[in-house]
């Protein structure tokens, strides 16, 4: 029984290590409400438990009987023995019979530590919601970043239309692109301050007319910019000639209508 209890806490202290804790001396009401009670007795790793001491017991006791069946018959004869005769014929039977319980408790421990290490495994696995809330903390939640990126794009469009009115001139497509430009002295090149398709294009377009901005049809021109440039960049030297005729005819419309007034 010596034997036994010391392969058992060595199988523990190999298991899990030399581990000291008053956790489990402390107090918690928790334990004593009935139903989280039952919700441990009759859990998934509860039954396990249990399957696996009534197995143990099935397997210890079943090699016990297979040892024992043979030496009951032998133990009328010991009241012919003298004593020292005796203490030494049940020692030999004891102990015959621990070394045996020893080796199946150990087979057992090792299958027992292999499932232990697999549970571990499975317990230590996030599952699929876990991994979702996970990545949402590293992330951000999806919902809350779309919302930022749909501000985000709310407050550059509007920071782009605010630029429409200072722009020089708008060139068109002259219904489904619209791109503003806008040029000062001592710039390398002109400015593309603002740009748009469709319905951005057409209130592009609209903002121009109310602060009286030129619009300007010239399809090449104005699909050339649009794929090439970005809001805030420079006029490409490819189309510096282009952008400068339509910029010099803009300027001669402003001084006509400048020396009209």
């Amino acid at each position: 029984m010596f034997a036994i209890l010391i392969v058992g806490l060595g199988i523990n202290l190999f298991q899990v290590g030399l581990m000291i804790s008053t956790e489990k001396l402390e107090p918690k009401l928790e334990n004593l409400n009935p139903i989280n009670g039952f919700g441990r007795i009759f859990s998934k790793r509860a039954l396990v438990e249990l399957v696996k001491s009534l197995f143990k017991i099935i397997v210890i006791g079943f090699f016990l009987y297979l040892y024992l069946k043979d030496q009951i018959p032998l133990l009328p004869q010991f009241i012919f023995f003298d004593l020292p005769h005796s203490l030494a014929t049940a020692a030999d039977i004891i102990f015959t019979m621990a070394f045996q319980v020893v080796g199946v408790i150990m087979i057992m421990a090792v299958a027992d530590y292999a499932y232990q290490r697999w549970q571990t495994t499975q317990d230590l696995k996030m599952t699929k919601q876990e991994v979702k809330d996970e990545f949402k903390q590293i992330e951000g939640d999806p919902q809350i970043k779309g919302k930022i990126k749909q501000k985000q794009r709310q407050m550059a469009m509007q920071r782009m239309m605010s630029e429409v009115p200072k722009a020089d001139v708008i060139i068109t497509n002259p219904t489904h692109l619209a791109v503003a430009l806008s040029y000062k002295k001592g710039m390398i090149a002109p400015l593309v301050v603002a740009k748009g398709q469709d319905l951005v294009a057409e209130r592009i377009k609209q903002i121009a007319r109310e602060n009286h901005v030129l619009i300007v049809e010239n399809k090449p021109v104005a699909r050339a910019l649009y794929e090439s440039v970005e809001v805030g960049g420079t006029v490409p030297s490819e189309l510096y000639q282009a952008v400068a005729e339509i910029l010099a005819y803009v300027y001669r419309i402003k001084h006509r209508r400048t020396s009209a007034n």
